[in-house]
C-alpha cells in the first residue's frame, strides 16, 4: 500500500477567501411590494430582473409606476426587452422618476451631440472611437449631488460584445469583514473628475470649469435615502483619496474596497438587443461596459435623473 501525502490546500492570492459569499437581496425590514402588474425575472440573487409583460412607450399610471420603482430599490437594475422607444419617449420615461440632468462635460463624454435633446447622452463607439467605460464606476461621483440612476437605451450593438455588468454595492458591503466595516465607518473620500474627463480638455478649459465643479467629499459608506441600506461608495475612476488617512493606508484600503466589485456573486450581465433598456440605481451599484468588440459598432443612448447628497 503506498501512501501519498496530501500538500495543504493552496491559498488564494491576494488575501481573497474561498467559499460562500452569499449576501441579501434588501436591508433588514425593508419590504419591496406586492407585484401585481408584471413578474421581475432575476438574473442573479441579488441584482438585476428582467421585467415583461410592459410596454414603455406609453405613460405609466401611478400604480404601474409605484411597483416599477419597488422593483428598482429592490433589484438595482431592471431590464426591459425591445421596446424600441422614441428619443422622446425616453425621455418621458425618466422624467416620471424626476428631474433630468445633462451631463456638464458633454462634449467629452459623447461623440454626437444633439441642441434639440441636451438631457440625452450619445455614444457611438467602433472603428474610429473604441469604448473607454470598461471600468468599474458609480456615475459622476464628483458631483455634489450625483445622479439617482439613468436609463440606457442600445440602438446598435455588436453581434456579440459589448455586454454591460453591475455589481450590487449594498451586498458588497454586506460580505466586507467587520474589522474592514469597523475601520471605514465615519470616513470619507475625494471624488474628482480632473483626472478623468479632465484628460480631454486644456488646461484653460480645466481652470475655467473647476470653479463650478469642485473636488467634493462623500461618506465612503453610503446610506441609501429610500432602502436605508448602507453601500461602498468608492469607484476606481473617481475616488481620489480618503481624507485624514495616511496616503499609503489610504491607498491600500481603497484598492481593497474598489475590489469588492468584481465578484461575480455580487454582479449581473445583460447581453444587448437593439431596442433594449437597462434602469439602474446609481446609488446602490457600479457598473462596466465591457469592451471587447472593436471594430464594431456600438450606439447607445441614456438618460440620467437628477439625485441627492449622499450621506
Amino acid at each position: 500500500m503506498t501512501i501519498v501525502d496530501v500538500p495543504p490546500q493552496r491559498q488564494p492570492l491576494h488575501g481573497e477567501r474561498a467559499g460562500a459569499r452569499v449576501a441579501a437581496r434588501t436591508a433588514p425590514g425593508w419590504q419591496p411590494p406586492a407585484y401585481t402588474r408584471f413578474g421581475p425575472a432575476p438574473l442573479s440573487p441579488t441584482i438585476g430582473a428582467e421585467i415583461t409583460g410592459l410596454s414603455l412607450a406609453e405613460p405609466l399610471d401611478d400604480e404601474t409606476h409605484a411597483q416599477l420603482h419597488g422593483a428598482l430599490l429592490e433589484w438595482k437594475v431592471l431590464f426591459f426587452r425591445a421596446q424600441h422607444l422614441t428619443p422622446a419617449q425616453h425621455q418621458a420615461l425618466g422624467q416620471r422618476w424626476g428631474e433630468l440632468e445633462n451631463h456638464p462635460f458633454y462634449s467629452s463624454v459623447t461623440t454626437v451631440q444633439d441642441p434639440d435633446r441636451p438631457m440625452a447622452m450619445r455614444f457611438e463607439k467602433g472603428r474610429e472611437v473604441t469604448g473607454v467605460e470598461n471600468v468599474w464606476h458609480s456615475d459622476v461621483t464628483w458631483r455634489v449631488n450625483p445622479s439617482l440612476g439613468s436609463i440606457l437605451r442600445a440602438i446598435e450593438v455588436p453581434d456579440v460584445g459589448g455586454d454591460t455588468l453591475w455589481a450590487d454595492m449594498g451586498a458588497a458591503y454586506d460580505l466586507l469583514d467587520d474589522d474592514v466595516k469597523a475601520r471605514i465607518d465615519g470616513l470619507t473620500a475625494v471624488h474628482d473628475w480632473w483626472d478623468t474627463f479632465g484628460r480631454g480638455m486644456s488646461e484653460e478649459q480645466r481652470q475655467a470649469l473647476r470653479p463650478h465643479f469642485p473636488a467634493v467629499e462623500h461618506p465612503v459608506v453610503r446610506t441609501h435615502p429610500e432602502t436605508g441600506r448602507r453601500t461602498i461608495y468608492v469607484n476606481a475612476i473617481f475616488t481620489q483619496h480618503v481624507v485624514g488617512v495616511d496616503d499609503g493606508e489610504g491607498e491600500a484600503l481603497l484598492r481593497h474596497l474598489f475590489r469588492q466589485a468584481m465578484h461575480p456573486e455580487l454582479q449581473c450581465r445583460w447581453r444587448w438587443s437593439p431596442g433594449d433598456l437597462a434602469f439602474w440605481d446609481n446609488r446602490a451599484t457600479q457598473h462596466y461596459a465591457s469592451s471587447d468588440y472593436w471594430p464594431q459598432r456600438r450606439v447607445m443612448e441614456r438618460i440620467t435623473i437628477a439625485g441627492d447628497r449622499p450621506y
